[in-house]
């Protein structure tokens, strides 16, 4: 476990020199890093056949195939900085000016992609609406083709992303827009077949609609994930509360106050806390054992901790926040 103790209660407790114990930090990669492949083949696959089916929708007028079309544009845009932020993460580590590196930017590359996905279904409903008084007449044929060509390559890099995505939230945000995609394939695939085969008009309008409902929930939960990280929540899974408990049980200890969880990025749990100790109590016990509730109990392996007597625990009562 990496771990950075400030211990107040030895000789000094200046904050300087001997008052410190640190034991260092190792940088380790996130859960994103171990996917770069991964991504960069997902968005290969998805700049060859964003140029198929954007030529050949733009040639017959369908609108099935132009949102299809769309969103493999934002797969391209998102797993382009999906990769970009991991890069950026992998090669910027921690600084002076940036102590937690640029690990942030893959959250910020998650909402991002969220807000694209709200841009391009919202669009593919105002337009598929408008197309339901009067819908043009639209080729099956070059549809079903094309169609089925972005399908292949959607089940190729959804392959890809697929075991990324339970671990990254950044992976899980590219593998969002590809999943979207695929199914818009599906749709637009439905949509050929039925306008080849009946002459169906409104076949191509309804596929844009179904795409574009289809988006919005999963684009949401996206969006939410990504803020609860940006906004230094809690992370999902862990009891904050149970971990006060169970640090407030350890022996010598009086009390524990700002006590603080979050995410530094998909992978990346941190920790700090104040833990107030009485009057002769051995602190290395205190902090081995903090130690291994943290590590053991709840998997954080990157945690502050602070030791200190109640006259310090007095000052930081002192604060306002």
């Amino acid at each position: 476990m990496s771990l950075y103790v400030r211990d107040e209660t030895r000789e000094g407790g200046t904050g300087m020199g001997h008052g410190h114990d640190h034991v260092a930090v190792p940088r380790s990669d996130s859960a994103s890093g171990r996917y770069v492949r991964n991504l960069a083949g997902a968005l290969a696959v998805g700049v060859v056949f964003l140029v198929v089916e954007l030529a050949v929708g733009l040639a017959t007028s369908s609108l099935a195939l132009l949102s299809d079309a769309a969103h493999m544009f934002t797969d391209v845009l998102g797993v382009g900085m999906a990769l970009a932020a991991v890069v950026l993460a992998g090669r910027s580590g921690p600084t002076f000016t940036r102590t937690f590196g640029l690990y942030r930017g893959e959250v910020f590359a998650a909402l991002v992609n969220a807000v694209l996905l709200f841009g391009v279904a919202g669009y593919v409903l105002y337009e598929a609406v408008s197309r339901v008084v009067d819908p043009p007449e639209v080729p099956g044929l070059p549809v079903l083709l094309a169609a089925a060509g972005g399908l292949v390559a959607n089940v190729v890099a959804f392959l890809l992303l697929r075991r990324g995505a339970e671990e990254s939230l950044n992976v899980r945000g590219a593998y969002l827009e590809v999943l979207a995609d695929l199914i818009g394939s599906l749709a637009v695939l439905a949509s050929g077949a039925i306008t080849l085969l009946t002459g169906w008009r409104y076949a191509d309008p309804i596929a844009g609609v179904a795409i574009g409902l289809f988006v919005l929930p999963r684009t949401a939960v996206l969006a939410r994930r990504a803020l609860r990280i940006l906004f230094q929540h809690a992370p999902r899974g862990i009891d904050v509360a149970g971990l006060n408990t169970a640090l407030h049980a350890l022996p010598g200890v009086e009390d524990v106050h700002d006590l603080h969880v979050w995410t530094l990025t998909s992978g990346m749990e941190v920790a700090s806390a104040h833990l107030t100790v009485g009057p002769g109590t051995e602190t290395e016990p205190v902090l081995r054992q903090a130690q291994q509730v943290l590590s053991a109990r709840y998997a954080i392996e990157h945690a502050t901790l602070q030791v200190e007597p109640r006259e310090s625990a007095e000052r930081c009562a002192q604060l306002s926040w």
